[in-house]
């Protein structure tokens, strides 16, 4: 008796110009292929308006988890950039799913384990990736040119304005404008982010996300330059590899765009400036001025795992509570070890390596002029 195939299908469509009707015409393509193949299809996973470049999608890694359960022997998709647009994560998940024994099918593109259909994939994969990238260059050229007019780009509008939704211009939203002027205000009082927040909550003002205001709420209003009347654009840092950015991080003044009076003012230029400087002069020193330690190489070791700075580092351990000072990988620290299985090092240990081989370097003869 022949034994059953079991597949489930994969679909995906990102938020650029698809609809939900993209994820019906997929799925029907996949049954369709199945019934061709004679497969038994038991499921589809289905991610809505998220992006293939990069794994954060749910229902993707939930379909490569259940891989491991030998419930099906197939994943099928309607093209292989519906299962990724990144070559490093379409390599990478391939594996996992070959060390699962399923393997992965197109419904367009007859491939099979013929030489030929390698170097094929990887011609596919490479302009899936190619067609992602150059979108996204075609996308942020037209949205520099909308900011050289000050015109809204995306997003949320910040607190207390509003976008034009003729003109694409900024507005000013006159139920939050008192908000943003009490916020400045205080600060100018002397007044800290516990008092303001309890003000503000007290008067019913809410965020852009209809939440009470925090701290961080607070900070991203004050760092806003668009309430002196700065149009900004293109600030923030790029996100990294893993599609995550630092909101603490800003680009070189010469990738910003700023624009004099490309917004409405709410705040004085001469205020926005003042309540900086008292920002400034509140903000805490250097930890690294501070620390009960010395760490010669802090900000100098490199994670090799994962890439994160390896920071100083103290805990007291065992039944005498000896202290131990060493260096540990931040994202390790910060997260899981499940994201990075590299140890903590003992401080004497590492950096008397690294003085050794310096001196090694600095007094070889062979180096000497």
């Amino acid at each position: 008796m022949q034994r059953i195939i079991k597949a489930v299908g994969y679909a995906r469509y990102s938020s650029d110009n698809q609809r939900q009707e993209s994820l019906d015409a997929q799925v029907r393509a996949i049954r369709e292929y199945c019934e061709r193949k004679n497969y038994l299809l038991t499921g589809t996973y289905e991610d809505a308006a998220l992006t293939g470049t990069n794994d954060k999608r749910e229902q993707f890694l939930k379909m490569i988890c259940d891989s491991k359960s030998g419930e099906f022997d197939v994943i099928i998709v309607h093209k292989l950039d519906r299962f990724s647009r990144d070559r490093y994560d379409s390599a990478f998940y391939k594996r996992e799913l070959r060390k699962n024994k399923v393997r992965l099918c197109s419904v367009l593109e007859n491939l099979d384990d013929s030489p030929e259909s390698v170097i094929m994939e990887s011609v596919l994969e490479g302009m899936a990736e190619y067609y992602s990238k150059n979108l996204s260059r075609e996308v942020k050229k037209g949205m520099r040119e909308n900011a050289l007019k000050c015109m809204h780009t995306g997003g949320r509008p910040a607190f207390g304005y509003k976008v034009n939704h003729e003109t694409m211009l900024w507005e000013k939203e006159e139920t939050e404008v008192e908000g943003v002027k009490l916020i400045f205000s205080r600060i100018l009082e002397g007044v800290g982010y516990g008092g303001i927040i309890k003000e503000l909550n007290l008067l019913g003002y809410k965020t852009k996300m209809h939440k009470p205001f925090g701290k961080n709420s607070i900070n991203m209003i004050l760092a806003n330059e668009k309430y002196k009347g700065v149009y900004t654009f293109n600030k923030s840092s790029a996100k990294d590899v893993e599609g995550r950015r630092n909101s603490h991080l800003f680009k070189s003044d010469e990738e910003i765009v700023r624009i004099e009076g490309g917004v409405p003012s709410i705040i004085s230029a001469e205020d926005f400036d003042a309540v900086q400087n008292i920002l400034k002069s509140r903000k805490k020193p250097w930890s690294s001025t501070t620390a009960k330690e010395t760490y010669l190489l802090s900000g100098k070791i490199e994670c090799g795992e994962c890439g994160s700075a390896y920071c100083g580092a103290r805990k007291f351990s065992g039944r005498n509570k000896t202290l131990y000072v060493t260096y540990k990988c931040n994202k390790r620290d910060r997260q899981s070890s499940r994201i990075c299985g590299n140890s903590d090092i003992r401080r004497e240990y590492i950096e008397s390596f690294v003085l050794d081989r310096i001196a090694d370097i600095v007094f070889d003869e062979k180096l000497a002029p």
